[in-house]
């Protein structure tokens, strides 16, 4: 039911407009498109729901299982999600229209933070006699669900080094389907774009002796140049069993996006409540202890929403000239 201010003043009694203003407001319900159940999405998605729920007044949000940074950019740029989370090379080619979004640009997209960095982290068995980039040519790899972020990267740093689809005989897994292919032997080796440590990996590991394919400074450097929000990293050792050293590979921010049109309000309410209450967001998973403000004007790499903006403002931060509309 609706009510203009004709329809206030024409109520007959001042009990009847107590009982009026007395009915339940409706709380704004918010669609967090996230990934797949065996990566950080989903478990951050429903933690920063939940938040969401408890901290920000007048707004109840869910998490929603997707394809993962792909399909996520294109819920918010058609109105389907209200927030989503996205690796920053895909929100960076989708702002710009460049890369897999050439011909169509999304110049709506604005961003809330970056909240941690995806570790690429590359799988294979043990005992597989993969040790490096160049040991997948003939290979069967798993490149990733189809629009994810992660087969975004695995292009991405395998073009960079003179690996193509070509090369390998890609399939196009999301994270639980590729560690059970490796379990079962259905695939050589397999990719990962996430926050490490991740449950399907950690699943897998209690199952096979796995090892974890280490990319080589000049590898990691090609990277760089061609994705210029790639960076180093180093996947600590016993990350996962059996991992007895550290790894170096890259890494990249995932930016938690929504459209230009969100209320400003609102938006800063998000924000707000998110930092501010990240304890609750660590109890979920460990990748929120990246959930800073540093690290958000550190690794944004398209403008903040003006609520964002808002609440950056308020808490001193030093926000970059490209992360301004």
């Amino acid at each position: 039911m609706k009510f203009n201010l004709r329809g206030l003043r024409a109520l007959a009694t001042p009990v009847a407009a107590a009982m009026l203003f007395a009915l339940p407001v409706q709380a704004q319900q918010l669609s967090i498109a996230t990934g797949g159940t065996g990566g950080v999405y989903f478990p951050y998605g429903g933690g920063l729901a939940e938040v969401i729920n408890r901290h920000v007044d007048g707004a109840s949000a869910s998490a929603e299982v997707t394809g993962a940074s792909v399909e996520n950019v294109a819920l918010i740029a058609r109105g389907d999600s209200d927030i989503a989370l996205a690796l920053a090379d895909t929100v960076y080619q989708a702002f710009h229209g460049e890369g897999a979004f050439e011909g169509r640009q999304v110049s709506e997209l604005r961003a809330l933070a970056s909240i941690y960095p995806n570790a690429v982290q590359i799988v294979t068995l043990a005992d597989s006699g993969i040790t490096s980039l160049e040991d997948l040519r003939g290979k069967r790899v798993s490149v990733g669900a189809p629009g994810s972020g992660t087969e975004v990267s695995a292009q991405t740093l395998l073009a960079a080094n003179g690996i193509t689809y070509d090369d390998f005989e890609p399939q196009r897994l999301n994270f639980n389907e590729t560690a059970d292919a490796l379990r079962d032997g259905d695939i050589d080796a397999g990719f990962w774009s996430v926050g490490p440590p991740t449950s399907s990996i950690l699943n897998l590991a209690t199952t096979r002796s796995i090892r974890l394919i280490g990319m080589t400074e000049a590898e990691i450097a090609a990277a760089i140049e061609a994705e210029p929000t790639f960076a180093p990293y180093t996947l600590r050792a016993g990350l996962y069993e059996g991992m007895e050293d550290g790894v170096p590979t890259i890494s990249t921010p995932n930016v938690l996006i929504v459209h230009a049109d969100m209320d400003a309000d609102l938006a800063h309410a998000i924000v707000s409540a998110m930092y501010e209450n990240v304890d609750e967001l660590i109890a979920i998973h460990p990748a929120a202890n990246d959930t800073t403000v540093a690290f958000s004007t550190d690794s944004t790499p398209i403008p903040f929403h003006d609520g964002a903006l808002r609440y950056l403002d308020e808490v001193g931060a030093s926000v970059q000239d490209h992360q301004r509309p």
